[in-house]
């Protein structure tokens, strides 16, 4: 457990600030570009857990990298390169205000939203009758406000353009990019023997043009369904079988956590986080139908630093 990488405090060339997320540590590079490291951090209930995963943070990176790679025909992205494996250097943009997040099923917050009677989310209709993990007829866009702080809001088409949050002709090219990339992943997800059920995308725009920012179709941005089973599941009510980190909440609720005041995080055992390191593994291989290849952790800030020092003196 001890060469999880739960905290960086890094000094790059050029560094103008730093920005530490739940997950990822963000280092602004002149204001030119970002070092996105991608930690061992796990997070659940909104609370950072005590204990990081060992390979979590090389398993989002490298998911997120191969769908940048595979994506960028359709929208250019952020991403320059992955000089180490839990690290992307990609180009600084000013992200828009909302999250584009598209759903092509029926689940989480959206039939939690259904279930209490509501049959439009973010001003899109919902047809009456359907059941919770039923596929639309058509991908639905829902997109959110990026809150500063607390939860961020669902919002309409209509209201993002009245507010100002983007203008009109941005806010349908990103519409645009968003069905493309839902429709790309779900390809290759299928291609995999999984569903893509729904998934979040973040824009931004840098000298005067739209690009993909931050990551992409990961297990901590998407959910996925295995595709085995799913029509059976369905028609008997059944819970779907999926791959997300939910895995790790519902072991928080069987130990009496979820979040709320008062509540203690329960202890992680050295078994207990070596047996989400695992899932976390099978979650990319599942994913991307590739092997996973452990880095070498036993200097982790090091290594990180030597990758980072060397791209950002080449690049400048």
């Amino acid at each position: 457990m001890s060469n999880a990488l739960t905290k960086t405090d890094f000094q790059f060339p050029g560094q103008r600030s730093v920005y530490h997320g739940k997950v990822r540590d963000v280092y602004n590079i002149n204001n030119d570009l970002l070092v996105m490291v991608v930690s061992d951090r796990i997070s659940a209930f909104d609370v950072v857990l005590p204990e990081g995963i060992p390979y979590k943070g090389q398993v989002l990176n490298q998911i997120a990298d191969k769908f940048l790679d595979a994506t960028a025909d359709i929208v250019p992205n952020w991403k320059i390169a992955s000089p180490d494996p839990n690290v992307t250097v990609g180009h600084m943009c000013e992200p828009y205000k909302v999250e584009m997040v598209i759903r092509g099923y029926l689940t989480g917050h959206a039939w939690r939203e259904y279930k209490a009677g509501k049959r439009s989310i973010c001003g899109i209709p919902m047809s009456e009758g359907m059941k919770e993990n039923q596929k639309f007829a058509e991908p639905i866009l829902t997109p959110t406000t990026k809150a500063e702080t607390g939860h961020d809001e669902d919002i309409s088409r209509e209201e993002i353009i009245a507010q100002g949050l983007v203008n009109k002709a941005e806010y349908e090219m990103m519409e645009e990019y968003t069905r493309k990339l839902f429709r790309r992943g779900t390809e290759m997800a299928a291609e995999k023997g999984l569903i893509l059920v729904d998934t979040k995308y973040e824009f931004g725009k840098k000298d005067g043009k739209i690009y993909l920012i931050d990551e992409i179709h990961t297990p901590d941005s998407s959910r996925y369904f295995y595709a085995e089973g799913y029509e059976q599941r369905l028609a008997t009510n059944e819970q779907q079988k999926q791959l997300s980190k939910e895995f790790v909440r519902q072991w928080l609720i069987a130990n009496g956590f979820q979040g709320k005041e008062g509540q203690t995080v329960p202890e992680m055992s050295e078994e207990f986080v070596t047996s989400v390191s695992d899932r976390y593994i099978e979650l990319f291989e599942n994913i991307t139908g590739d092997t996973f290849e452990k880095s070498d952790t036993s200097k982790i800030k090091q290594r990180i630093e030597i990758a980072v020092n060397e791209f950002l003196v080449s690049h400048y």
